[in-house]
């Protein structure tokens, strides 16, 4: 009887832990409380994802498609196609835009960086389509380079109808957590960005239209620094937030989410989950163990292999030793060009392989010819 009561009892445990293993591995798989329908967390520095969730789903982003607005706009502006001060009329289309605006009437003028303020602060609708048929030099021109910069930066689930995104009439308007999140790190770029989108209250027309962020993580949340605010009745309630802290920037994007609330309490989730699990690191490479890579039938007999040596490496706090495994070419035939792979650095936090620093060349180097071979005998009698 006592055997059987514990064949029994082996038996029904051995039913039970499965059931505890797989609850486990699903709590580590959602971390985070977040209500929203798609999320990321991604480290800006090295574009390493932290977190996501449904995050290549086609979503209404609603205002957060002004992300991409203002990318082009600071663009044009570091370019010098465009200025701050320069002076722009309001048309009867950026007039006509509603939502939320700073009510533009036709042919009233105010300077880029009046707009431009008005896009990021309070994410204005009519000061963002004057903008956009100012860079563009019409409404429709502006809205195919939205879509031509995200083909540029290799984005897939991305396509604009309008500059605003404003979501009631239009048919194909969609993008994801994940491409958000890839040009909010391209914005982020222009350090001219952060002197409008961490004001909190500002005024235009001479302190007759305020403004107020829209992003409410500006007064409230350490080392924010954006980044774009977005509702509709179709998108629900959506943020893509940045910050920085210790050297390492990150971006939260919340799409989808039934409340503000919800979008700020889950952006914040996000962040302060980076922030506190993850670390930037400056890679130590040991320069003696880079040899030259002899190059056969080349103009030249070797070649040095360089790396970028500003790259920074994301890891998990107190993850491991870090090590580094050295893998370069003997010899290589020849010819050469510029940023051919010479080898490569495997960068290792205890077992995990964390990054792969390529090694490359830093130029070209041809075949040897006759002719090369002819005027270097004569050169050497």
């Amino acid at each position: 009887m006592k055997r059987a009561v514990i064949f029994l009892l082996t038996f029904a445990i051995c039913l039970v832990m499965p059931t505890f293993a797989l609850a486990k591995e699903k709590k580590e798989e959602q971390p985070l409380e977040l209500s929203a329908n798609s999320a990321i967390l991604m480290c800006m520095d090295t574009g390493d994802i932290i977190y996501e969730r449904n995050a290549y789903e086609h979503c209404s982003p609603a205002s957060v498609t002004k992300v991409m607005s203002i990318l082009l706009v600071l663009e044009a502006i570091d370019s010098g196609k465009i200025s701050l001060t320069d002076k722009v009329t309001a048309s009867e289309k950026a007039v006509s835009m509603g939502g939320s605006q700073i009510w533009l009437e036709v042919g009233e003028q105010m300077t880029v960086e009046e707009l431009l303020k008005a896009v990021v602060v309070a994410s204005a609708n009519d000061a963002c389509t004057a903008l956009g048929e100012y860079v563009g030099g019409s409404y429709t021109a502006f809205i195919k380079m939205m879509n031509d910069r995200a083909r540029e930066l290799g984005l897939e689930n991305t396509n604009f109808e309008n500059s605003t995104g404003l979501d009631d009439t239009v048919t194909n308007h969609y993008s994801c957590a994940y491409d958000i999140a890839v040009i909010a790190k391209e914005v982020m770029k222009h350090k001219l960005i952060t002197n409008y989108t961490t004001i909190w209250l500002d005024y235009l027309r001479g302190g007759k239209t305020e403004l107020n962020n829209t992003n409410k993580l500006v007064n409230s949340y350490d080392g924010i620094t954006g980044l774009k605010t977005g509702t509709t009745s179709n998108a629900g309630f959506c943020l893509c937030a940045t910050a920085q802290r210790d050297g390492m920037n990150l971006v939260a994007v919340v799409l989808g989410s039934d409340t503000s609330e919800d979008r700020f309490n889950g952006a914040v989730n996000l962040l302060d989950f980076g922030f506190a699990n993850y670390e930037l690191i400056t890679p130590k490479i040991d320069r003696s163990k880079i040899k030259a890579v002899k190059i056969r039938n080349g103009k030249e007999k070797e070649i040095m292999p360089v790396y970028a040596e500003s790259e920074k490496i994301l890891v998990e706090r107190g993850s491991g030793e870090i090590t580094y495994e050295y893998k370069i070419s003997d010899e290589l035939n020849a010819p050469i060009a510029e940023n051919d792979k010479l080898g490569s650095i495997i960068v290792r936090s205890g077992d995990k392989i964390i990054k792969t620093i390529h090694l490359k060349a830093d130029r070209n180097i041809e075949t040897v010819s006759f002719s090369f071979i002819f005027k270097k005998m004569l050169s050497l009698i």
